[in-house]
């Protein structure tokens, strides 16, 4: 169960992202988010993050492994350099190839705020790849970012690193959430220009909460249209208005990512599945 392997297919790949819960009664309300959404069309992969400094690597690793072995999906840990020696990381890397994980999103992570943790011995997400390439039977993919990663000095700067994580021997790239598809379709365009081939995936995030989008999107730098900002800020006070104009304004970027061309798509789903059915049946119909 390569992830890698599912992007050479024809049919386009549908995955699903999910942050480790604190407690043992969020994993279990998790997998029943799991389940209600395999209820509507079972994705071809899910993915688990990775806590800054590896905070929450155990119930991860958890997670990944009681998804794969009790819902029967493959699934993907997601591994940060941050915070973490390089025997650390072979530990955590051993752990999940032992519990059956076989595919890995490999990052560098959050930089410590706390100005106690260390930044760790690998220094960059393309380290991370081929300390992976080299010493471990796993796939692993990584992370791109059309609207230019926030620390990167340039555009140019930031597209050379991504084809750095494709030359260290990632197999699919996934983006940061975006919610103009123009910024996607540039990205993709200039990262074949620049010799990217492997596939590039949408990352999206359907819009339920207006005041929590708008502080996801100040962290990572990510534009909300002006016109749909005007249009989600209108009826900022009315949940279920925002939840309406968010889900139509992202089935409508599903539509025509998918009309152009676009490997799959990768929902952050914020470990909730109402808004993720929603799409999948409008995508369905």
């Amino acid at each position: 169960m390569r992830i890698g392997d599912f992007y050479e297919r024809s049919e386009p790949v549908f995955s699903f992202e999910f942050f480790p819960p604190k407690n043992q009664q969020g994993v279990e309300s998790l997998l029943r988010t799991v389940a209600e959404l395999k209820q509507v069309g079972s994705p071809d992969f899910v993915s688990v993050t990775y806590g800054a400094g590896g905070g929450t690597r155990t119930r991860t690793l958890e997670c990944v492994t009681r998804i794969q072995q009790e819902a029967g999906i493959p699934a993907m840990a997601h591994l940060a350099t941050m915070g973490h020696t390089r025997d650390e990381l072979a530990q955590v890397i051993q752990g999940l190839v032992d519990s059956g994980i076989s595919n890995i999103l490999a990052l560098r992570g959050d930089k410590p705020k706390d100005g106690l943790t260390q930044a760790g011995e690998l220094g960059h997400a393309t380290d991370l790849m081929e300390f992976l390439a080299s010493d471990f039977d796993v796939d692993f993919g990584g992370a791109c970012y059309p609207e230019v990663h926030p620390e990167a000095a340039s555009a140019s700067d930031d597209m050379r690193w991504a084809k750095k994580k494709a030359e260290s021997g990632a197999r699919f790239l996934i983006t940061q959430l975006f919610f103009d598809n123009q910024d996607y379709f540039r990205f993709h365009d200039e990262a074949r220009t620049a010799g990217i081939r492997v596939p590039i995936v949408p990352g999206l995030m359907p819009i339920t909460n207006l005041a929590h989008i708008e502080r996801i999107t100040s962290m990572c730098s990510a534009r909300i249209p002006e016109e749909l900002h005007d249009r989600l800020g209108a009826v900022r006070e009315d949940p279920a208005a925002v939840m309406a104009i968010g889900l139509e304004h992202t089935i409508r970027q599903c539509r025509q990512l998918l009309k152009e061309g676009a490997p799959g798509l990768h929902f952050y789903t914020l470990n909730k599945s109402l808004a993720t059915r929603v799409i999948l049946s409008a995508l369905q119909d």
